[in-house]
């Protein structure tokens, strides 16, 4: 896939506080694994909501390519599902862009289907390690070869026989628990998996809706799941709500711009994806959710963010699987807030897009903001407010790109980023709608 030409963006103080009701693009986790799970069921799955950025759209194109019809019915998209076991080998390269979600627990379908495929994906995606999938799937009896340090492309000789796994994770990860289950679905006999502290569990949840058996079980601070190999999936419609995480930017937008006051309707709220939200509460955020409801068994609400003064946070890390794509945001709010703020455990950081760790530290440290890294840790001291000022460099890192545009809305001076085209992997809009809002978003 050949990259988007770079597009630089400017972001600065509004001439008026951040007002508006508007609802945010699907939950990307989830639009992932409804296209997945519908092309492994049976049947017509109906998914509502679905996010169109790049990531996914990937992954649609991907299960075609393994022989599920997909097409959009208006707003709707239709997956007519192959059965699990029936996915057909491709005829060209897997191309899954910038998408690590979509290539590892694609991985996962993979290993334990007798086809032969490729995967390959963006140059940012080329950078980042699949060992961490590529060992527990090894036991399926599926074969693999990598580039060197296990980089993609990455070629899948899928198991004739799949065998089911027992796998503790090393370290929290909803992909690589989702890479074993996916792989779980094709074998013979109970697939396990042991995390070491609880991660979304988006999986287990669609799993369940589309009717294979899935049980979870407390296992210390963390959770064992059993999986039922070989079920049969049946279509299932799916309604997506709108992504938690994609939801932080308009949030903290509000929170740090005077006077603002936004509503997002319809917000995924799973606990296992809050993690933000509760940190928000603790700074002393006001943050509220209106009208809660169950959709798609997923809890849902519309979140009502008013700017706030915010104060200095420690977040603990065993909640980091909770917020994992949410600490560059968080750490743009720390750098607003009173005090110093200490962001535990972000090991995971370092195999984002990008090394998210630094690049968040770097995004701090060019906008004015005093920040250091103690081993996995993230500490920034918070004064209320930052020069800005800065060009930042996003490393094609969708989530850096929102949060430097969102620290320009509260910053004295304007900030750059040095592109803005990878935003729409799981964005789409984000421009116009911040804009809509009031944003000072532009192009330099």
């Amino acid at each position: 896939m050949n990259a988007p030409s770079p597009r630089p963006y400017a972001s600065a103080k509004p001439a008026r506080p951040l007002t508006g009701t508007i609802s945010v693009p699907g939950d990307k986790s989830i639009s992932h694994r409804a296209l997945m799970f519908g092309a492994l069921a049976v049947g017509q799955t109906r998914i509502t909501g679905l996010l169109t950025g790049e990531d996914v759209l990937r992954t649609a194109a991907a299960m075609a390519a393994l022989g599920a019809e997909i097409s959009r019915d208006g707003d709707d998209w239709l997956v007519s599902g192959r059965g699990i076991g029936a996915l057909t080998e491709p005829a060209d390269v897997l191309d899954m862009g910038n998408s690590g979600t979509a290539a590892r627990l694609l991985a996962g379908i993979l290993a334990s289907h007798d086809i032969y495929a490729v995967m390959t994906g963006d140059a940012s995606l080329r950078k980042r390690p699949m060992a961490r999938v590529i060992e527990p799937l090894k036991q399926t009896g599926a074969q693999f070869l990598a580039r060197s340090g296990n980089r993609l492309p990455l070629t899948i000789r899928g198991a004739r026989e799949s065998m089911p796994l027992s796998y503790r994770l090393p370290v929290a990860s909803a992909q690589v628990k989702s890479a074993v289950l996916l792989a779980g679905l094709n074998a013979r006999g109970v697939t396990e998996v042991e995390e070491p502290e609880p991660t979304r569990d988006h999986s287990e949840n669609m799993l369940r809706h589309f009717g294979a058996r899935v049980d979870v079980e407390r296992v210390g601070r963390g959770r064992g799941i059993k999986l039922w190999g070989q079920p049969e999936l049946v279509a299932a419609d799916v309604v997506v709500p709108g992504d938690p995480s994609s939801a932080a930017f308009p949030v903290s937008a509000a929170l740090l711009v005077p006077d603002s006051h936004v509503t997002l309707q319809g917000v995924g709220l799973n606990p296992l994806r809050a993690g933000l939200f509760e940190t928000l509460r603790e700074m002393g955020a006001s943050l509220a959710v209106h009208n809660a409801r169950t959709q798609g068994g997923e809890p849902v609400g519309d979140l009502i963010a008013i700017h706030t003064t915010l104060k200095a946070v420690d977040v603990p890390p065993e909640r980091a699987p909770s917020m994992i794509d949410e600490y560059p945001i968080l750490a743009v709010l720390c750098a607003f807030a009173q005090g110093t703020s200490r962001l535990r455990g972000l090991a995971e950081l370092r195999v984002k897009e990008s090394d998210r760790l630094s690049a968040t530290a770097a995004l701090l440290s060019v906008n004015g903001a005093r920040v250091e890294i103690e081993g996995d840790d993230l500490i920034i001291h918070g004064t209320g407010g930052l020069p800005g000022g800065g060009l930042v460099e996003t490393h094609m890192d969708h989530r850096l790109a929102m949060s430097a545009l969102v620290l320009g809305q509260a910053s004295a001076q304007p900030v750059r980023i040095d592109d803005a085209s990878f935003i729409d992997t799981s964005f789409p809009g984000f421009v116009p709608l911040m804009q809509g809002l009031g944003a000072g978003l532009s192009t330099p």
